[in-house]
């Protein structure tokens, strides 16, 4: 039977000819009736156990912490410890292999990535995941540094320098900017001249060889690090709409980075999409655009991209769609005294494939609305339908009057969800607090988020009422059947059962703390600087959200590849053996979190 050890298992999969011979020469075979206690709390641990039949559960007194089925292995970390920390008992009859102690410590040493999968905590095994993957995922090329593409030489000129002077420099050099010092100014600064600049030089009608360079310049430069990832230097030139930006450190300019010049190297495709966007005439043209978004996303998935780069480009390119849609619906003047914006995971940057609408606007107070606002309001709604966003079962959309309102109107609707906190208000107290601006006066949304902090904070029963929602959803062992697969009817809902606990228990404490950030990352990270939060438990949260989140793109494309909708449910019996085993650790993670809202809340006392 050890001939047919089943390397293809994690973390066994990662072990050279070698050490699978060590692995082989190493193991016997145990038989463990129905009830049996196969590790004991305290006890001094000999083997490390790989089922081949069978179901065992990880006990701390009588709680289920895990599960370990066909494929998995345990007690990696007793046997480093030298003791049993928990108790492991046969759920039926289990037939597994015994490796030897020294054989693991033996496979442990001359394989750091077994180590690491085998018994570190989440974050460490996430890590060495991705570095086992790495001979395909470090070649996707938005992880490549700044300084990998091609950075076009600067050139500098000063202010005073004339226009056709620059141009002589462009054709001579080949280039398409110049950078431009202004040192006459109060304080010196660095500008830029480039060819689109040019254009208005010509139409300024004075000639070109009288004409200052340094009055046609742009003096707020983009900067970004050679250190910084090219993914992110996409999501920076589309967040400032930018075609280029300076690559410099610490303060020393080492060459101008060009979108052309880096999408080549990219090739993701994502500027066509931006371009399109930006250069759509009408909606149609727009809706051509959407039609790429899950394209680009799936190249980039396969290609290795982290998840959370994925997710802030789809952010950014969302936020760009749905603010050219609403510019080419809604008058200028509109545009102008409103704010449009999001909310929901679209709204916290974590929206990876299309789902459900969720938007409103704010009008400015003394703003006179035009009358055929519904009307406005009903086609952009329409608009991002055509897109492949579907209407919010929920109606929170601005085509309902409910979410379209003046700032003062607004302001008084969220008190209210704080004084009269019922179930529905709670619900869209929580999808507000995630609401993100795509166009018009960003002031107007910050204004209203900043009082509803200010009130929210002073209401410690609304906050364990509105943090009680963690526990809206799944039951303390009902994943654990389906994760042991005796309950093959049903599939696990990630975002029930993770996600959304997750999410929503973080939102609750920046609630109380009145974090303004919106994404569930940045909420983490100002926790933790506040000491609000232990650090290693929110280095875990993160990482059990991107794991989340990639778990549900990986299914979701999947669905999408075999023309079934997007569910967000996981079928675990067709999970590998490590996805499966992160799965029940970011699940853990999870259970941490509620333990730390329950006592920091007093859930149980509601």
């Amino acid at each position: 039977m050890p001939n047919a050890f089943n390397f293809s298992a994690s973390p066994f999969d990662c072990l050279n000819s070698a050490e699978q011979r060590l692995v082989r020469d190493s193991i016997d075979v145990a038989y463990f009736p129905k009830g049996a206690t196969i590790l004991d709390l305290g006890s001094t641990p000999t083997h490390l156990f790989v089922i081949i039949k069978g179901y065992v559960t990880q006990l701390d007194g009588n709680e289920v912490l895990t599960t370990y089925v066909p494929d998995d292995c345990f007690d990696g970390r007793a046997l480093v410890a030298g003791k049993v920390s928990s108790r492991f008992v046969a759920v039926e009859e289990v037939v597994a292999y015994q490796l030897a102690k020294q054989a693991v410590s033996d496979l442990i040493a001359s394989n750091t990535t077994f180590g690491a999968l085998l018994f570190s905590e989440l974050g460490n095994k996430l890590h060495a995941l991705s570095d086992r993957q790495s001979q395909h995922q470090m070649q996707s090329l938005t992880m490549a540094r700044a300084d990998q593409a091609f950075l076009r030489p600067v050139h500098f000129v000063d202010y005073a320098t004339d226009v056709l002077s620059v141009v002589k420099i462009f054709r001579q050099h080949r280039t398409s900017s110049v950078l431009v010092r202004d040192d006459d100014s109060t304080i010196p600064r660095l500008g830029i001249f480039t060819a689109t600049a040019l254009q208005r030089a010509i139409l300024d009608g004075r000639p070109l060889d009288q004409l200052a360079v340094g009055e046609l310049s742009t003096f707020s430069l983009i900067e970004v690090r050679p250190s910084d990832q090219l993914g992110d230097v996409m999501a920076v030139m589309l967040r400032h709409r930018v075609h280029r930006v300076v690559v410099a450190e610490k303060g020393d300019i080492i060459g101008i980075l060009e979108a052309l010049d880096m999408f080549s190297f990219l090739a993701n495709h994502s500027h066509l999409i931006t371009e399109q966007i930006e250069e759509a005439p009408d909606l149609a043209g727009l809706s051509q655009a959407a039609a790429q978004i899950t394209r680009m996303i799936a190249l980039l998935h396969r290609g290795g991209t982290r998840v959370s780069l994925i997710a802030k480009l789809v952010q950014q390119l969302n936020a760009r769609l749905f603010e050219r849609a609403w510019r080419l619906i809604a008058p200028a003047d509109l545009v102008a005294n409103s704010c449009l914006f999001v909310m929901g995971s679209e709204g916290r940057g974590e929206q990876l494939l299309k789902t459900d609408q969720d938007n409103g606007l704010i009008l400015r107070d003394d703003y006179q609305a035009p009358p055929d606002l519904d009307a406005i309001c009903q086609r952009f709604s329409a608009a991002l339908r055509d897109f492949g966003y579907p209407d919010c079962p929920g109606d929170i959309m601005v085509s309902n009057s409910d979410w379209r309102k003046r700032l003062s109107e607004f302001g008084q609707m969220t008190r209210l969800w704080l004084l009269q906190p019922e179930p529905d208000s709670l619900m869209k107290l929580a999808i507000f607090m995630d609401a993100h601006a795509v166009c018009g006066d960003e002031s107007l949304l910050d204004s209203l988020r900043l009082g509803l902090m200010r009130v929210g904070t002073d209401n410690d029963p609304m906050l364990a009422r509105f943090a009680s929602a963690i526990d809206t959803f799944g039951s303390s062992s009902g994943w654990w059947n389906r994760l042991l697969g005796l309950d093959s009817a049903e599939r696990l809902n990630l975002k029930k059962e993770g996600i959304f606990p997750l999410v929503h228990g973080i939102r609750s404490l920046a609630l109380a703390h009145q974090i303004m950030a919106t994404s569930t990352v940045a909420r983490i990270e100002a926790l933790i600087a506040a000491d609000k939060l232990p650090a290693d438990l929110g280095a875990d949260l993160t990482d059990s959200l991107h794991f989340f989140m990639g778990l549900k793109l990986q299914v979701g494309l999947a669905e999408i590849d075999t023309g079934r909708p997007v569910s967000g449910a996981i079928d675990v019996a067709r999970l590998s053996s490590l996805d499966r085993d992160l799965l029940k650790d970011t699940l853990s993670i999870v259970k941490k979190l509620r333990i730390l809202l329950h006592l920091r809340f007093r859930l149980d006392m509601l």
